[in-house]
């Protein structure tokens, strides 16, 4: 099992392919899947990389063999997959790899309403009864069930355009970088007849990414759509990455929207709707969003770093919006999942409604100077803390939830440790950017010596 152990993570599969993930090990996984969760019928997708359709077809093959029938749906973005899991109510399965390089694949499941299936909730047990059928050789049950091809493209870009009004706004130039990943697939079908005109960069689909990853959250991928926008004179960008659950926003002066705002600008948005409903942001999104969530009635949550964790707290809290500082935007009306676009369809009806300029809007949603998130390569990950502990001993309030954050006054950081490799990771935010830079010398001196 050591392989599997490897590349099952908390809430997905993810590897390198074929040395870590192959189309046998998608195999026993889609017959596992059904085993573990008693699915008789499924959906299946993937994106764009060149290794999706070979091990998309293999998955199916383990699930068709354990009985199951399976809809494929195709070539797809990770939120047209909750919607389809959402909308036909059914068990789902995604092969993309998100961010990661070309050389990588991955696999994200869920239960029926595209509740995620993660360590607690079937993941273990997946990959634990994938690693025996392996071990004994994948062998089809005495019943094989059907595939049967479907284009969810059109609905589930209709159920987008339902769940925000973009039919009254202003004429919008938006040039976006889909950086030849499944936003180039998506927001063609999504943005059809609004009042929007787009220019695209990098829509053709390509899994080798010719031009650039398609990792927003890495500046220099942002390069292109910083100048493409100042060079159109456009009122904004927009940059997915590879499988398009997430979305990063540009202003006109080609600046970067921090998520945070994002994340204030939407809940506002929603709260006008649904008066003092609860809003789920993580501890590494600016203080500025449980204020500004405060100040419109409604009630902040906070919960640690990871989808699997908002997910979980928006379900027990039915709570309307969930916002990530990682560019992840959950909604209750799209089954408490995450849709990048859905929150581009928000920003651009807010920008749209109204004469302002991008940087104009979000200037009352940013209130604070923040670091962005910083790695550090430690060996000892417990050790490293522990001083970072004792140096801001008796300085501010402490507290573990996930990994250290302590607060001073007018100022917090945030210091954790990675799941997967020897990294420390901080963030660190002031009300004052020379403060926030102090805080966070200070502890990467600290972290780093």
């Amino acid at each position: 099992m050591g392989d599997l152990a490897k590349i099952f993570k908390a809430y997905d599969v993810r590897g390198v392919v074929p040395d870590e993930l192959d189309e046998p090990i998608a195999e026993a996984v889609g017959a596992a899947f059904v085993e573990v969760t008693g699915a008789t019928s499924l959906v299946v997708a993937r994106d764009m990389r060149t290794s999706g359709l070979a091990l998309s077809a293999a998955f199916v093959r383990g699930a068709t063999g354990r009985g199951a029938d399976v809809i494929d749906a195709g070539l797809g973005s990770t939120d047209l997959l909750y919607y389809a899991s959402g909308s036909l109510g059914l068990p789902g399965a995604m092969f993309t790899a998100s961010h990661n390089p070309a050389r990588y694949n991955g696999l994200k499941m869920c239960h029926a309403g595209a509740v995620p299936v993660g360590s607690d909730t079937g993941l273990t047990a997946i990959r634990d009864r994938a690693a025996e059928l392996l071990a004994a050789g994948v062998r089809p049950g005495p019943v094989s069930g059907s595939v049967t091809e479907k284009d969810l493209l059109y609905g589930y870009a209709a159920h987008l355009r339902g769940l925000v009004d973009l039919t009254a706004i202003r004429p919008l130039k938006v040039v976006v970088d889909a950086g030849n990943a499944m936003g180039g697939h998506t927001v063609p079908a999504v943005f059809d007849g609004l009042p929007i005109e787009v220019t695209p960069l990098y829509f053709e689909l390509d899994g080798t990414f010719p031009n650039h990853e398609a990792n927003p959250l890495e500046p220099d991928n942002l390069l292109d759509l910083q100048r493409t926008v100042l060079e159109t004179g456009a009122d904004l960008g927009l940059a997915f990455d590879g499988d398009a659950d997430r979305c990063w926003v540009i202003d006109e002066r080609g600046r970067s929207v921090s998520p945070s705002a994002i994340t204030a600008l939407v809940a506002a948005r929603e709260l006008a709707k649904h008066p003092g409903a609860m809003i789920i942001h993580n501890l590494i999104t600016s203080h500025g969003v449980p204020e500004i969530v405060r100040e419109h009635g409604g009630e902040p949550v906070r919960t640690r770093v990871g989808h699997s964790f908002i997910k979980a707290e928006m379900a027990r809290t039915g709570a309307v919006f969930g916002g990530e500082h990682s560019a992840h935007y959950y909604f209750r009306d799209f089954w408490f999942a995450d849709s990048g676009m859905l929150a581009a369809l928000h920003v651009l009806a807010a920008l749209g409604e109204q004469a302002r300029p991008l940087s104009e809007v979000v200037a009352a949603f940013s209130r604070y100077h923040a670091s962005g998130e910083i790695n550090s390569t430690v060996a000892d990950q417990a050790s490293a803390l522990a001083m970072v502990r004792a140096a801001f001993a008796g300085r501010g309030s402490f507290d573990e939830l996930d990994g250290l954050t302590v607060t001073g006054s007018g100022w917090w950081f945030n210091l954790r440790a990675s799941n997967t490799e020897p990294l420390l990771r901080l963030n660190a935010e002031a009300a004052d950017e020379g403060k926030m830079a102090a805080i966070r010398d200070e502890v990467l001196a600290v972290v780093r010596s």
